[in-house]
């Protein structure tokens, strides 16, 4: 699920309108082509959309309307680069660089400083705790405001704060409170740039799942890399030079976000109720009403708790203490890379129904607990990451399509938070018990069960059918009139039923 310290967990409009959410005139780019959208009929309160079968189809004025064929765009083939995604792709590489860097970077140098295991876990948790209590409220201001200059000043924050953190390393004065309230500032000003993430990828390319692809691929490439540049920086400058790195990765995001050419928003895309917490309300009522959603959210904390909260910290200790530091770094690496290969599949893989090819891919990850929970060689334990990154990979992008093309544009920032804070909620319990089950259980037992418990959360993703049939859409989904939230469900139950 994008730039955040959860490690992995993270985005709507598709060919048929480009629906933008910064203010009409607020950006210095110009219209799309036509090529790249229809406009809107002439009939007041008409928009088109896209149907089950990928056509196009008319939506009425209370957005509660039949679909029906009477608007035929015009087709033209999806596409991904332009600039300007070649832009947000690298700032997406960047972004993910530096923050695989990051937990070398204070490892070395609170340990360094006389610090202790217990000191780096808190100052990690200082700007997770932050990130994960204050996103849902960074979804209602990024559909308020600009998201780009949301996301342009919340990098500019983190380059100002990386800098301050390098300097008290390069000076000596590291103490522990300070670069905590660093990593707090720096949460918060991640919650402010994670929601923009999911309106501005659909705005960028008509080809919403091919973006996420490449996204997924330059992500995955940057954290092979990212913690060796910064184990070689530690080596030969020191910790504060890392947070150099860190620090310019944030600036060089902000220029590529600056130099960014969106189009203007569309008529009416910008709606928000008169308070801040009307918009919450609204953007609760929104991910309530859509049971694929939820739903999967729901098992994901499930799955968070079961299988990815204690997999992360018991296989670093098993292979560590059974292979040596060398081996594990080789398994981190062939789970990179398995996360590559998952998102070269994304890109040429287009499922009809995209969320159950993603739960079928999903049964993979289980190869990865399991094989370190069985004793396994390093080699066979490796061949089980490299299939375990592919297959989370093709979740990933599946999932991440699924929202952008099946959520509306004026409320994707908003149900994109929901999406990003009940992905992470549960990650921290599942860690915290992983070390009281290991044990009470053997940490090999309680691997074998996350592997098992892997294939029970896809099974029960696929149980679901408001998730098995969901259909996929490649346009947006507009949302007019009153009573457009409770059109959600109706148009919902229309694509499944396509």
């Amino acid at each position: 699920m994008t730039r955040t310290s959860s490690g992995e967990g993270p985005q709507c409009a598709g060919p048929s309108i480009r629906a933008a959410e910064e203010p009409a005139g607020g950006e210095r780019g110009t219209p799309p082509p036509a090529s790249r959208g229809v406009h809107a009929p002439s009939r007041e309160g008409l928009l088109p959309a896209r149907g089950p079968d990928g056509g196009q189809v008319d939506v009425g004025p209370s957005g509660t309307g039949p679909f029906r064929a009477d608007i035929v765009a015009e087709r033209t083939p999806p596409s991904v680069w332009s600039r300007d995604f070649a832009l947000f792709f690298v700032a997406r590489a960047l972004a993910r660089l530096g923050d695989t860097m990051l937990p070398v970077a204070l490892a070395a140098g609170l340990l360094q400083y006389g610090y202790g295991v217990g000191a780096v876990g808190l100052a990690m948790a200082a700007s997770a705790a932050s990130f994960a209590g204050l996103v849902i409220f960074g979804g209602v201001i990024a559909d308020r405001f600009s998201t780009r200059k949301l996301m342009i000043g919340a990098d500019l924050v983190r380059l100002v704060t990386q800098s301050v953190a390098a300097a008290l390393f390069f000076t000596d004065h590291v103490v522990l409170w300070q670069i905590c309230l660093i990593g707090a500032v720096n949460g918060v000003a991640g919650a402010v740039f994670q929601p923009g993430v999911a309106s501005t990828v659909p705005r960028l390319a008509t080809d919403v799942q091919g973006a996420n692809g490449a996204i997924r691929i330059a992500e995955s490439g940057a954290q092979l890399g990212g913690p060796a540049l910064a184990g070689l920086l530690v080596a030969f400058a020191s910790a504060g030079g890392v947070f150099v790195a860190h620090a310019a990765t944030f600036g060089l995001s902000a220029l590529c976000l600056l130099l960014l050419r969106l189009p203007p928003a569309a008529p009416g895309s910008r709606r928000h109720g008169a308070t801040f917490r009307a918009d919450l309300a609204e953007g609760w009522r929104e991910f309530r009403a859509r049971t694929w959603l939820w739903g999967v959210i729901a098992i994901w904390c499930v799955y968070m708790i079961a299988v990815w909260g204690p997999t992360v910290p018991l296989v670093a200790t098993e292979v560590v203490q059974q292979h040596g530091p060398r081996a594990y770094g080789l398994i981190n690496s062939a789970l990179g890379a398995g996360t590559v290969v998952g998102g070269l599949v994304a890109l040429r893989l287009r499922p009809r129904r995209m969320l159950r090819a993603g739960s079928f891919a999903l049964f993979a990850f289980a190869c990865f607990p399991a094989s370190v929970g069985a004793g396994l060689g390093v080699g066979a334990i490796s061949a089980g990451a490299v299939i375990a990154g592919a297959g989370m990979s093709v979740w990933g992008v599946m999932w991440a399509t699924s929202v952008q093309t099946q959520v509306a544009p004026d409320v994707l920032n908003r149900i994109h938070a929901y999406d990003v804070a009940g992905s992470l909620a549960m990650m921290p319990v599942g860690q915290a018990l992983a070390g009281p089950a290991a044990a009470a259980l053997g940490a090999d037992r309680v691997l074998l069960i996350g592997g098992v418990m892997s294939l029970v959360v896809a099974a029960a993703l696929l149980s679901v059918p408001a998730i098995r049939e969901l259909v996929r859409v490649d346009g947006p989904v507009p949302r007019i009139g009153a009573n457009a939230a409770l059109a959600a469900p109706a148009r919902e139950d229309g694509r499944r039923a396509g």
